[in-house]
């Protein structure tokens, strides 16, 4: 059984949430193990971010956020779990749409 990191604040179905100070992060499970291209300023969110490459059907590839760093200073752990919640609820959405038989 593998144990939980020391920081890890909350978790949902498709996320992770660690308290890495002077950062929350918020990661997105379903990027985990993708690597990282590059480290920017996320426009949705307004903080920095790591995002990784995935590829489409057609070989197009297409930037997505993996992690996202909100800074302790402006954002309540609280704050980053309702986004993460909205992230859980895109997702699961999704899943209904694409496999609405599985659980």
């Amino acid at each position: 059984m593998s144990q939980q990191p020391p920081d890890l604040v909350k978790k949902g179905q498709f996320y992770f949430i660690y308290d890495r100070p002077p950062y929350i992060v918020m990661e997105d499970k379903t990027k985990r193990g993708l690597e990282v291209h590059d480290h920017v300023l996320d426009e949705k969110y307004g903080v920095e971010a790591d995002r990784g490459m995935i590829h489409d059907m057609d070989g197009i590839g297409h930037k997505v956020g993996i992690r996202w760093y909100f800074p302790r200073a402006q954002f309540t752990v609280e704050q980053v779990v309702e986004l993460a919640e909205d992230m859980e609820r895109r997702y699961r959405a999704i899943r209904e749409l694409t496999c609405p038989d599985d659980e």
